[in-house]
């Protein structure tokens, strides 16, 4: 992913609103599952981690996107933005670099 991309789906995210949150339990199997699934119907995903999460956010990001082959595009704070590329049809036309 080029500079110019991340930057674009950065600010596609900037006005999301998270669509799972990672609390005490951290990085469960079921939060990873339904992760993989919301990828089956959006290529954006905005992921908070809360307060009483210990890990770190960007330990959290690194391990959600391997186990679900998807891209980190940012971890600002405890928000995490991760990118799938769809399958089936581009929803989101990425600029060439």
């Amino acid at each position: 992913m080029t500079s110019k991309q991340r930057a674009y789906l950065k600010s596609l995210a900037s006005t999301m609103e998270p669509v799972f949150q990672i609390g005490k339990s951290s990085l469960t199997p079921e939060v990873t599952e339904a992760v993989a699934e919301a990828f089956n119907t959006r290529e954006l995903i905005k992921v908070a981690v809360l307060k009483n999460c210990v890990d770190d956010p960007k330990e959290i990001a690194s391990m959600l996107a391997e186990r679900t082959h998807s891209q980190v595009v940012q971890v600002i704070g405890k928000k995490i933005v991760l990118y799938k590329e769809s399958r089936d049809n581009k929803k989101i036309i990425l600029p060439k670099s």
